[in-house]
């Protein structure tokens, strides 16, 4: 029963709306409408909720999303032990996220199981394309996850990291921006 309440108020809202919007162009307007549409069918949602096109969700039950924060194209989240994404992350294209994961028996994974942590995105944190994060991972504060990398192991407070497995690269700190919007670029360039 607890099943079927989930898919019913999470699960196909969610997949509709993804669906729906995703024939819509990735811009600045479609994809806060896509944000705001989907952030009714997650556990819990800040504001400012934007989410780009061909984004899968499994367990949107199990997902809590903090303010200001955006998913790229095509990334691929499993919050089925929980998935806590806190306020002012950026999650760049194909991103994989799960809080499960497969384990073998008998030198078989095809009936092994799986086992379920939860993840944690820290505030402020940047995960670049293609990264993955293992189930049961905490990533810090303000950190800037490289390219590519596969996150296995916690990782401190703004910090840069990469590799796979991704390991401390340096400290990551402030830099000084030449422009805050696009709008901002665009007077600059005249």
């Amino acid at each position: 029963m607890r099943e079927l309440k989930n898919q019913l108020r999470y699960v196909l809202p969610l997949w509709f709306v993804l669906l729906i919007t995703g024939l819509l162009p990735d811009n600045r307007i479609s994809i806060r409408v896509r944000g705001f549409l989907a952030s009714f069918f997650v556990k819990k949602c800040g504001k400012n909720f934007t989410i780009a096109s061909g984004v899968v969700i499994n367990n949107p039950q199990g997902l809590e999303i903090g303010d200001h924060v955006y998913i790229a194209k095509g990334c691929w989240l499993n919050a089925m032990a929980g998935l806590k994404i806190e306020d002012e992350v950026i999650f760049a294209p194909y991103v994989v996220i799960s809080t499960t994961q497969h384990v073998f028996n008998n030198n078989s994974v095809r009936f092994g199981g799986s086992i379920a942590k939860p993840v944690l995105i820290g505030k402020g944190s940047w995960l670049a394309s293609h990264v993955s994060v293992k189930c049961g991972v905490k990533i810090g504060k303000g950190n800037l996850i490289a390219a590519n990398a596969s996150v296995t192991k916690n990782t401190p407070d703004n910090k840069i990291v990469g590799g796979v497995p991704a390991k401390i690269i340096r400290d990551n700190i402030d830099t000084k921006a030449s422009f805050s919007s696009r709008a901002e670029f665009e007077k600059s360039r005249k």
